[in-house]
């Protein structure tokens, strides 16, 4: 093989890596736990978070008052566009894969170019299954009765989900937080 030839192997299969990383990274569960607090009063700063929770397709679907536990589920759904997006890249990445090995192995003719119709649908169908599920977003309320002017809540959710709250009713709340749901994982 030359080294044009392998360095376009190398490529293509780095992509399918990258690709592979992609689907699974997209169906990872990213569920966090942070303490924020308030200093407005624990009914106030409920009412609110269960009124947010609820404009944003969120259902109350248990919790348990002796813990001061609120749960709530929602659907994550699924993007189409990405799904038909993802589809078209591995089904591109594929056809090269298939080119590649045209190359390595002349004597198969144009069979591997096929490789573009098992790989495109199978890529788009994996992301659309896997990262179409059920979330669940739990509050706990932890401060105690003594202190009404102080509010601590426990939440625990996806983490792009607990950012959003922030960022929406920081200022309305008041909330303060450790800043962790802001740092890069990396």
């Amino acid at each position: 093989m030359t080294y044009s030839l392998n360095s376009t192997l190398l490529l293509t299969i780095l992509l399918a890596i990258g690709l592979f990383f992609f689907l699974r990274a997209s169906s990872k569960d990213r569920t966090t736990i942070v303490e924020i607090t308030s200093c407005q009063k624990p009914i106030e700063v409920l009412k609110v978070m269960y009124e947010w929770l609820n404009l944003r397709g969120w259902n109350q679907t248990g919790g348990d008052f002796d813990q001061r536990i609120l749960i709530f589920k929602g659907q994550v759904v699924s993007s189409k566009f990405l799904a038909i997006f993802l589809g078209l890249l591995g089904g591109l990445g594929s056809c090269a894969l298939g080119l590649v090995i045209i190359q390595i192995y002349p004597t198969l003719g144009w069979w591997p170019i096929l490789l573009g119709l098992i790989g495109g649908p199978l890529s788009g169908m994996i992301y659309f299954r896997k990262s179409a599920r059920e979330e669940k977003f739990e509050l706990r309320l932890i401060s105690s009765e003594d202190n009404e002017e102080m509010t601590l809540i426990r939440l625990r959710a996806h983490r792009d989900e607990l950012i959003s709250l922030e960022n929406e009713l920081r200022d309305r709340l008041k909330l303060k937080s450790d800043g962790s749901l802001f740092k890069t994982p990396i």
